[in-house]
C-alpha cells in the first residue's frame, strides 16, 4: 500500500514518528526502522524536537514528544464533555453542591462543564469561566502531576504548597477552604486520560457553612467516583 500523500516533507516526518511509536531510538536506530538518509532522518527529527512533537530520554535517545499528548488531550475533550453531563448532575444530586469540570489552559483553568444546585446559596461557576491555576482544590489537581520543572514555576505565588501537592497525590484528591474565594470549600478529583494523564479536574464547591473546614470528609469518595467515571468514559472511547 502506497502512504505517500504527495508531501514529501510530511510523509518522511511521519514515518520518524511512527518509529518512535515503539519506543526510544537513536539517530543510527531511526535511520534503519525509517529507511531515510541519515542527515534526512537528523534533520527531520531535531525540527519535530523543536516543535515538541519529538524529545530525548535520558540517554539522548529519540522519544515521543509532550506535544502530542497535548493534541491527543484536545481530540478527546469532546468525548470528555459528552460523558460530562449526567455524571456532573450525578454529582450535584448526591452531594447536593455545585459540580464543575476544569481544564488546564496556559496558566489558568476554564470551566468547560457545570450542573448547579438548583436552589438556595451555591458557587455559581459560569461555563467558560477562566480561573487562576494558583488557589482552588481544581487548581491543586492539574498543577499536582505535572512534571517537576512546570510544578516549580507553578508553585510560584501560589496559595498552595509542593508538601500540600503531595498530599494530594498520595490521596488522589484535593480539598480548598476559602482559598480561592472568601466563605467557599471545595472538593476536586483528577480525571484521566488513555495514556493516564491527568487531562481535567472535577469538582465539587458551595459555601464553607455547608461543607465545612473538612469539606474532603463529606465529599471526596462523591468526588472521586465521578472522575473515574469519566475517566471510562475516556478510556472507553479512547
Amino acid at each position: 500500500m502506497d502512504n505517500s500523500s504527495g508531501v514529501g516533507v510530511l510523509d518522511k516526518a511521519a514515518l520518524v514518528l511512527s518509529a518512535l511509536e515503539s519506543g526510544p531510538a537513536t539517530l543510527a536506530g531511526l535511520v534503519a526502522a525509517t529507511g531515510l538518509a541519515r542527515p534526512t532522518a537528523h534533520r527531520l527529527a531535531v525540527a519535530l524536537e523543536h516543535h515538541r512533537m519529538v524529545a530525548r530520554d535520558m540517554q539522548g535517545r529519540f522519544i515521543l514528544g509532550p506535544r502530542l499528548s497535548e493534541l491527543a488531550a484536545a481530540a478527546g475533550e469532546d468525548r470528555l464533555l459528552a460523558t460530562a453531563g449526567p455524571v456532573l448532575a450525578h454529582l450535584r444530586d448526591v452531594t447536593g453542591e455545585s459540580a464543575q469540570l476544569y481544564r488546564r489552559q496556559g496558566d489558568m483553568r476554564i470551566c468547560v462543564a457545570a450542573a448547579e444546585r438548583l436552589s438556595g446559596l451555591r458557587d455559581t461557576v459560569p461555563v467558560g469561566s477562566t480561573l487562576p491555576m494558583k488557589a482552588g482544590s481544581a487548581a491543586q489537581i492539574l498543577m499536582a502531576w505535572e512534571e517537576p520543572e512546570r510544578l516549580h514555576r507553578g508553585l510560584q505565588g501560589a496559595r498552595f504548597t509542593a508538601t500540600a501537592l503531595s498530599g494530594v497525590r498520595r490521596r488522589g484528591w484535593a480539598q480548598s477552604i476559602g482559598e480561592r474565594e472568601p466563605g467557599v470549600a471545595s472538593v476536586s478529583a483528577p480525571v484521566r486520560g488513555p495514556s493516564n494523564r491527568v487531562v481535567a479536574s472535577v469538582s465539587v464547591s458551595g459555601p464553607i457553612e455547608r461543607l465545612t473546614r473538612h469539606p474532603g470528609r463529606m465529599h471526596a469518595q462523591a468526588v472521586i467516583d465521578a472522575a473515574a467515571r469519566l475517566s471510562e468514559g475516556l478510556r472507553r472511547n479512547g
